[in-house]
């Protein structure tokens, strides 16, 4: 990335939808908006405390309003520090070494600012986590710890955990030896993939990375002797015109620290991919990361150069790769614990007579409402929805295809996907400006349109942009069999067909919560739905519940599939509890989860159950059975799987306000920033303490209330502005938790996106 002042990021986004928004000091905004309609449409429909008053806010008026940092499975968050070549000799702590403070508070929330980098620091070495602790693996031989041998059985049976301490003592006695001439240990292995990464990543700590985890084409897990073969992990080949191997330098994936802005982690990932000639897949993430703000991830890349990586930089705009590390094995899916935001919501407002407040009220109120606010969202929770980005932004929302393709209408699946707005053709065949449409919605349209009126499938190719992937693929294969529907939908790429589906699943989940919430509030009642493998101490207690023969056995009552000797059922299966267990105290509302309709799924065993099979059979749910989601197509075939019903942010929260006049004023400062401010200071200062310096110094004006105290007076009266209140926002949310939804929950829809240009016409 080039970080020279000339190559200024786009500060914010075109505002077109004036009627939804705050514009003038004095304006009102409005009750219902447009996104509070979408919202509706696609189940997001209830409020748990309806009491509580409108606090209005804009979200992402600038891209730089929204900050969204990736938080590893060691609990740090990544943050870009360096985009040098070198790799880190700490494998571990380029990823950040601290966890990321909120700033200094006053009003005696968690999260108070101390400084956690003393125990919070990661220490490891190249090639794999080291412990440091009493418990260490000792290269002598294989001597687990207890406390390791506990998580290992937490994961498989004492069986398999036995096989595995053999392994490892086999190649700790033998390590001249091949994989292949050590044992083998094969097992079941869990569905949830929220929960595979956590596993393979045990694995890899407690035996030290010599032992690899994989999965096969049956789902089993593969335990194996890491490879020590040129073409194995950690294998001996050299990389090309290098004296040191790759297991010498640490690994065969070179980690990697990954800054965008206002973009998606595809669009940057199969940007390195083409400028480095090399497949897509030589990339991994653990998942990707909002296009609308500022976001720092974790990438890993299968034997690539770090010069060539760091190289790229000169190339990319809006983005940065650095902070990169050697490490034995790539990144998974869901390989992460959450993310960490800091959100900036401008133009703040609460209650009729907020024109009459003076600053210092506003700012006062503003804060004690939203502190409030965000110990709620940590004490009592908010509905764990799906967020509006799960239903995409065109004409024909994502589950919408879903549900053709489930019903068997593969022609209605592309025709909606196809689908585009009259008013962006309009404007694309026009050339109207005047028109806020934005230019990808306009070639997207016309490209389409050129390919159902000609069917010249490689004009209509040049028009569309190469970022709707779905819809290129569509008009590819439909351009050679124009009726092949079915064939058309597989030829999109499979994480994009798969999605169409799984939007279907989140609406009939997102509809669920609210009318569990209708029917039972927080309270847990029978019937309601556990996952098991979370209560494993309280199941003794449930045994005692059961009924019993007149020996004192318990009495098993089968279902339709035995599942006895499946060890999947300690991780990924749910049970319903019974009177007593409801009754008892022992579940909260937090340990409750509603099912992702599935052929594989146990469904609540109350009113709430029926309700998923009345609904799901309806016209608005499609006609459908959740109890056969089985389809030929095999990607089409749902399993089903579980959510939370309630989501909370994390122990560590904090708010600050602000008075400004300036609409560009920047609250927060991103890790480019710090390194274009390190680089002015000639290295005096690194990026990371430039961060800490950021964090805990409060504006030398400010007061305790955290307002730029008489900033935002002198810019008003300089400027003849009137002053408005911005508040900061940060916090943490695990993976696949929606800060919108948490946003939603805490302004009571008060909250609203700052519009960008047209898109789709919804």
């Amino acid at each position: 990335m080039d970080t020279s002042n000339e190559d200024s990021r786009p500060h914010k986004r075109v505002k077109i939808e004036e009627d939804n928004t705050v514009s003038q000091h004095n304006s009102k905004p409005p009750t219902t908006s447009d996104d509070n309609m979408k919202e509706i449409e696609v189940g997001i429909n209830t409020w748990m405390d309806s009491s509580r008053p409108v606090f209005h806010g804009i979200l992402k008026k600038r891209y730089t309003d929204f900050l969204v940092n990736e938080v590893l499975l060691d609990g740090t968050v990544a943050h870009l520090h360096s985009l040098s070549a070198k790799p880190s000799s700490d494998s571990k702590i380029a990823a950040s070494t601290t966890i990321s403070r909120a700033p200094d508070r006053d009003d005696g929330h968690k999260g108070s600012g101390k400084d956690q980098s003393a125990e919070n620091t990661v220490n490891s070495g190249i090639g794999g986590l080291v412990r440091q602790d009493e418990g260490h693996v000792k290269s002598g031989g294989a001597q687990i710890s207890e406390e390791d041998q506990a998580k290992l059985v937490e994961h498989f049976s004492e069986e398999t955990v036995q096989e595995l301490i053999s392994l490892y003592q086999s190649i700790l006695e033998s390590p001249e030896k091949k994989s292949r001439e050590h044992p083998i240990v094969r097992t079941s292995f869990t569905s949830d993939r929220s929960v595979r990464p956590l596993i393979h990543g045990d694995i890899r700590r407690i035996f030290q990375s010599k032992i690899d985890s994989a999965t096969d084409n049956d789902g089993v897990l593969v335990l194996t002797a890491a490879s020590r073969g040129p073409r194995g992990r950690g294998g001996d080949q050299q990389p090309k015109g290098r004296g040191l191997s790759w297991k010498e330098r640490g690994g065969d994936h070179v980690h990697f620290n990954l800054y965008k802005e206002n973009k998606d982690t595809m669009e940057v990932v199969s940007f390195l991919a083409r400028s480095l000639k090399v497949a897509p897949k030589a990339f991994n993430f653990a998942g990707t990361k909002d296009r609308r703000g500022v976001t720092v991830q974790r990438v890993s890349a299968y034997r690539v150069e770090v010069n060539r990586l760091a190289g790229m930089n000169r190339s990319l705009r809006y983005a940065a790769i650095g902070d990169f590390t050697y490490e034995k094995h790539g990144l998974e899916l869901g390989e992460l614990n959450g993310n960490e935001f800091v959100i900036t919501l401008r133009e703040c407002r609460l209650g009729a007579d907020w024109d009459q407040l003076p600053e210092d009220q506003k700012l006062e109120t503003a804060k004690e409402y939203l502190s409030q606010s965000l110990d709620q969202l940590r004490n009592q929770g908010f509905l764990n929805h799906y967020g509006l980005q799960r239903f995409g932004s065109f004409m024909s929302r994502t589950d919408t295809v879903g549900l053709k393709i489930l019903q068997g209408d593969f022609k209605g699946a592309v025709d909606a996907i196809l689908q585009f707005s009259d008013v962006a053709l309009e404007a694309a065949k026009s050339g109207d400006t005047s028109t806020l449409v934005g230019q990808d919605d306009r070639a997207r349209a016309e490209g389409i349109n050129h390919f159902n009126t000609t069917g010249n499938l490689n004009e209509a190719l040049d028009k569309l942009p190469r970022k709707f992937s779905a819809e290129s693929s569509l008009i590819r294969y439909l351009g050679r069999q124009r009726t092949d529907y079915l064939g058309a939908l597989l030829s999109i790429p499979r994480n994009l067909r798969l999605m169409y589906v799984h939007a279907y699943q989140s609406l009939i989940f997102n509809l669920a919560i609210g009318e569990r919430w209708k029917l039972f509030g927080n309270r847990v009642v029978e019937g309601d739905l556990i996952l098991m493998h979370e209560h494993k101490d309280k199941e003794a207690q449930a045994q005692a519940d059961q009924d019993v023969d007149a020996d004192g056995e318990v009495i098993i009552q089968p279902g339709e599939e035995d599942r006895a000797n499946d060890p999947d059922t300690m991780f990924d299966r749910a049970r319903a509890l019974t009177a007593s267990e409801a009754e008892s105290g022992a579940y909260s509302i937090f340990d409750i989860v509603l099912p992702l309709p599935g052929f594989d799924v146990e469904y609540p065993a109350n009113a709430l159950g029926q309700w998923y099979k009345t609904f799901m059979a309806s016209e608005e749910g499609g006609g459908l059975d959740p109890h056969n989601m089985r389809r030929k197509q095999k990607d089409f075939s749902l399993s089903g799987s579980y959510r939370k019903v309630m989501a909370r942010i994390g122990e560590t929260y904090s708010v600050e306000v602000h008075s400004y006049a300036d609409d560009d004023k920047q609250f927060v400062k991103t890790d480019m920033d710090l390194i274009k401010e390190s680089k002015a200071q000639n290295g005096g200062t690194s990026a990371r303490a430039s961060r800490d310096a950021t964090t805990t110094a409060k504006d030398e004006n400010a007061t305790e209330n955290g307002k730029t105290n008489g900033a935002g007076e002198e810019e008003a009266e300089a400027e003849d502005k009137p002053y408005k209140i911005a508040a900061v926002l940060r916090f943490q949310l695990g993976s696949s938790q929606y800060a919108t939804m948490a946003l939603r929950d805490l302004s009571r829809g008060g909250v609203q996106a700052y519009k960008a240009d047209f898109t789709g016409g919804r």
